[in-house]
């Protein structure tokens, strides 16, 4: 039995009178919205909500994950930034491969032929796969950054020439956070060579310049003493691993003789011991009387004057 759709009927007739046409319209559209909300909306509701579900169940994990990974923030600060990481690539991946699904779904709902579009998408595919190779790389470089645990989320790192903070790590690319507070988002495949700065631990280096004139027994006798009295603080007790390392003179140039101190401290930690540091140095050398030392490149020799010249003629001023 073959039903005419109204509208087929309305053109096919135009002799119909208009009254009677338009009712016939209404009611096939009628009963069509009867038809879709009896068992296309359904349908259409129980698939949102099982992915609004979902959504909140991958939240829910993530929440977790980092919660966790701040309780391990203090102890463990390499666990943190690895369940940090964790829960960014769980919330990317989970909210991508859902939302495909649940497009596919909603489609179907439509009675939209997928098959077509599946196809065209193939052929699709191909081109793009051909011209984002780049792409690919991208992923695969980020599941190796991920398999080998190069970085974290929260670690400060120097990648593709960029140094920041770690706030964000996917398949795809990396988001750095620099001390001026600019992001930088840098791919995964132009990440060949990784700096990471807070793994296990940091060392501060702090060189001092003295002037030749101070006697270097005296200069280390002090420098000793200061960052013994500095790593014995409460405040840095907890902080510094191991005691300082003053090896001695490391450099020589001209009148300025350098001295290097190296104190191993906890990750991202050493600012703030290297500034305590510099002050304490400055108030010992004041009190020791030891001069700083000058760089050659801003000395400058002054002639001296010739005592059998004529004196100047007096300048006038205008």
């Amino acid at each position: 039995m073959n039903i005419i759709h109204p509208l087929t009927t309305l053109l096919l007739n135009p002799a119909v009178p208009d009254e009677k046409s338009l009712k016939t319209l209404e009611r096939g559209w009628h009963n069509e919205l009867i038809d879709f909300a009896q068992h296309e909306l359904p349908t259409l509701l129980f698939i949102l909500i099982g992915a609004f579900i979902l959504l909140r169940v991958v939240d829910f994990f993530v929440h977790r994950l980092r919660r966790l990974a701040d309780r391990h923030a203090l102890n463990n600060a390499s666990r943190a930034s690895q369940l940090r990481t964790v829960a960014s690539i769980i919330r990317a991946t989970s909210f991508a491969v859902i939302g495909f699904i649940v497009l596919l779904h909603i489609l179907s709902v439509f009675n939209i032929n997928l098959t077509p579009l599946l196809a065209s998408a193939g052929v699709v595919g191909v081109g793009i796969g051909l011209g984002a190779q780049s792409l690919f790389k991208d992923v695969l470089n980020g599941i190796f950054i991920l398999v080998e645990n190069q970085y974290n989320v929260g670690e400060n790192v120097k990648i593709a020439s960029l140094s920041g903070t770690v706030e964000d790590l996917t398949l795809r690319c990396t988001t750095l956070r620099d001390g001026d507070g600019t992001l930088y988002i840098i791919p995964n495949s132009q990440v060949a060579t990784v700096a990471n700065l807070s793994r296990d631990f940091s060392v501060g280096t702090l060189n001092i310049s003295v002037d030749a004139s101070a006697d270097p027994d005296k200069v280390l006798r002090v420098l000793r003493s200061v960052a013994t009295g500095l790593c014995g603080e409460p405040t840095f007790k907890a902080v510094i691993i191991s005691g300082p390392d003053i090896p001695g003179i490391d450099k020589i140039t001209g009148r300025e003789v350098t001295y290097p101190v190296n104190i191993r401290v906890r990750v991202n930690q050493k600012d703030g011991v290297l500034r305590e540091l510099r002050r304490r140095v400055i108030q010992a050398f004041e009190q020791e009387s030891i001069p700083l030392g000058i760089d050659p490149a801003n000395l400058f020799v002054a002639k001296a004057a010739d005592p059998t010249a004529p004196p100047k003629p007096p300048t006038i001023g205008a």
